[in-house]
């Protein structure tokens, strides 16, 4: 894969890690590695049989997802999504990054109108129930083990609430689960829901580009070739064992050469409204993946990498006080987009001081906040790296996907954990379940 022509889309600056203060920065000498070290970290991904960057080949998904999205055209006003975690917050950023930025503007969208149901709390429940026409809506029941009981207790709720109104919530449901076990597969098989299938080696947090993320968006009209054609890309760039090449590598070894240095949180910060709900995608993706208590080898480590997610310019005013002058314990992560969908000119209005704001339009104005901002920052040797993308669409996001998964896959490696299990996640469930039983 030839870097030049990724960089039309997505591009990375590393400048402002390599930082007067040493202390605090990456020495020059140290941020590369030899590719046949690349080759070994690619070789111990590999062994953990994690499918994230080989499903995307599989067009088997995408044909079935275009058929069906075929044969239920224009049947539904609403989609619902119940799930929760990975099995939400992909298809929250997609919704927000390609589609409508903000819900009170879903009246200017053709198509159904997607609602993520991603907690159990009964307002939230409570407020969708009063606001849907159920013979109009499809619910969509994600949950890769079929037995996340967040999840199951929204299905059983709407479920029941067809059995009220005399309707065959069979017509109304798709189930996106394992192929082989769990509650919702036998559902599905007993009483004849549709459903599509999570792989087996695709882990929540990563499952976006599957069945996941890619059925909702195709029902409410994002491009999934584009998003897989962006996804595929970036893939290949992840398996280049050339330093220079390798964007995912680059941005893990940054992280973890930062966090001997302390820099044990990482800050997310797109200039982009369309893109907070990445940065929420990539808290989870982040913390689940590298959070551990122990090594490959058994060793209590409790290693861990904090993420925060903060939004150009609506944070400028809010958290940039902290970033500049608190703790030096971060490492920033800006997303520049270079073309916004609008370009919207700032009207002269003739107060004498404002005159360098007649001409400027918002974007430049956004772009220069950014700019500001990083240089802020690393005058105060704050180590910072700027993703620059050419726009938003399909493609770039498919690529933003891939990119920040596959550096995930590098840091755990670089790190010696096991990016892929969650043991953490799995106590809080079952002490959950005891509870209510004991109770």
């Amino acid at each position: 894969m030839n870097l030049e022509i990724l960089e039309k889309m997505i591009k990375i600056d590393f400048d402002n890690l390599f930082l007067q203060d040493t202390a605090n920065g990456v020495q020059k000498d140290d941020f590369t590695i030899k590719s046949e070290i690349i080759g070994e970290y690619l070789n111990k991904i590999h062994d953990r049989k994690q499918g994230f960057y080989k499903t995307i080949d599989n067009k088997e998904i995408i044909d079935e997802i275009n058929q069906y999205h075929e044969e239920i055209e224009g049947k539904y006003d609403d989609i619902v999504v119940l799930g929760i975690g990975g099995s939400a917050l992909g298809t929250i950023c997609l919704k927000q990054s390609l589609k409508y930025i903000h819900e009170d503007m879903l009246c200017s969208e053709k198509g159904p109108k997607l609602h993520v149901l991603d907690n159990i709390d009964p307002d939230l429940i409570g407020q969708i129930d009063g606001a849907i026409d159920y013979e109009k809506t499809l619910f969509i029941v994600i949950s890769k083990s079929g037995g996340t009981v967040e999840t199951l207790s929204q299905f059983f709720y709407f479920r029941k609430k067809f059995e009220d109104k005399n309707l065959d919530f069979t017509k109304n449901f798709v189930f996106v689960t394992d192929a082989k076990v769990g509650h919702l597969r036998e559902i599905a098989d007993t009483e004849g829901v549709k459903s599509f299938v999570v792989p087996d080696n695709v882990g929540g947090r990563f499952s976006v580009l599957t069945s996941v993320g890619l059925l909702p968006a195709r029902l409410i009209g994002i491009d999934i070739e584009a998003l897989i054609k962006g996804a595929q890309k970036m893939r290949d760039v992840f398996l280049t064992e050339d330093f220079e090449q390798n964007l995912p590598f680059k941005i893990a070894y940054a992280q973890y050469l930062l966090a001997k240095k302390n820099k044990n949180i990482t800050v997310l910060m797109p200039y982009s409204q369309r893109l907070i709900r990445f940065a929420d995608w990539h808290i989870q993706l982040l913390a689940e993946s590298i959070g551990k208590a122990k090594n490959d080898n058994g060793e209590i480590v409790n290693i861990g990498l904090t993420p925060v997610k903060a939004l150009g310019v609506t944070d400028q005013h809010s958290q940039n006080q902290l970033f500049n002058e608190g703790p030096n314990d971060k490492f920033f992560i800006f997303v520049e987009v270079l073309k916004h969908k609008n370009e919207i000119e700032i009207p002269g209005y003739g107060l004498e001081g404002l005159e360098y704001l007649e001409g400027v339009t918002f974007n430049k104005l956004m772009n220069t906040e950014l700019k500001a901002a990083i240089y802020s920052l690393t005058q105060n040797n704050r180590p910072n790296i700027k993703i620059s993308v050419s726009e938003i669409n399909e493609e770039i996001m498919g690529g933003l996907f891939m990119l920040f998964e596959a550096s995930i896959a590098f840091l755990g490696e670089l790190f010696e954990i096991n990016a892929f299990n969650q043991p953490g996640v799995e106590l809080t469930k079952k002490l959950a379940k005891d509870f209510l039983k004991n109770e």
